[in-house]
């Protein structure tokens, strides 16, 4: 049939309709002048999705990139202080060689002066052994002991009565830098012998109770409580001598040749006991 014609049901029955062709060139007008626009319309809609995927994209590689280089900059940040810190272990490490180069030297120089001081020292009991051997000679003596210049000697020892004074621990320095120490009382002769050349001065001797809270001589042997030997209500430790903290532990001879107490930082005369040389 040259006519179009379509099935249309009504009631359940079947009729074949004629369509009228003004309609379908009419429609089909339609389509060819809307197509463009669809198609322009669908090109700037892919366009636009093309557009954003690929800025985007783009947008994620640029901030991956700001991150790289924020992260670089980290990095560079974190090897300028590493280096820093490098440099100036460098320093320290450079000035400690210093140090040990110059401790080296000085320590060599106080090994060169303690060998002199040594020599010295033999040398010094040389001399005083030839002042021995002369002093015996000129006082026509068999006893074969002396003692140094400034020193009294009495039985086998030797002791010097200082003009200087001292602090009680100063004063234990230079009778031991004399290769002697603070005088030790064993016998009622020594009693004697001392208090007879100390009175009326005031005079360390070698009595303290400062190391163990019990009185004992400077070599640490104990000394045993003489009440007769001390002043009348001594020793009583006492505590307002404004010397600072701490009580009297260190024992002088007093005026009277009687054994007292005092703070030891008190600076006395002192007396030094060592054994006589032999010619």
């Amino acid at each position: 049939m040259s006519d179009s014609l379509h099935d249309q049901d009504l009631e359940g029955c079947a009729l074949w309709i004629k369509e009228d062709p003004s309609h379908l060139v009419s429609r089909w007008s339609f389509f060819r002048r809307w197509l463009p626009a669809v198609l322009m319309a669908a090109a700037v809609l892919v366009l636009i999705v093309v557009m954003a995927v690929t800025s985007a994209k783009a947008s994620n590689r640029l901030w991956s990139s700001e991150q790289k280089v924020s992260d670089l900059g980290d990095l560079v940040n974190s090897l300028k202080a590493s280096l820093q810190q490098t440099e100036e272990s460098v320093k320290e490490t450079q000035q400690l060689q210093l140090d040990v180069k110059n401790n080296k030297d000085h320590l060599t120089s106080v090994m060169e002066s303690l060998k002199q001081l040594s020599v010295l020292k033999s040398l010094s009991r040389n001399v005083a052994s030839l002042k021995c051997s002369l002093q015996l000679i000129i006082n026509n003596s068999s006893s074969g002991q002396c003692c140094p210049l400034d020193w009294i000697s009495f039985g086998s020892n030797c002791y010097h009565f200082s003009t200087e004074f001292l602090s009680w621990n100063k004063s234990k320095d230079w009778c031991e830098n004399q290769d002697a120490h603070l005088v030790i009382l064993n016998s009622d002769q020594e009693w004697d012998f001392v208090t007879k050349h100390s009175i009326p001065g005031a005079y360390w001797v070698g009595l303290t109770d400062g190391r163990t809270g019990r009185w004992e001589w400077v070599n640490q042997t104990p000394y045993r409580m003489e009440r007769r030997r001390w002043s009348p209500g001594q020793p009583d430790s006492w505590t307002g001598h404004g010397f600072g903290a701490g009580d009297e532990d260190c024992a002088h001879l007093n005026s009277h040749g009687w054994l007292n107490d005092l703070h030891c930082n008190i600076q006395l005369n002192f007396i030094c006991q060592k054994r006589s040389s032999h010619s």
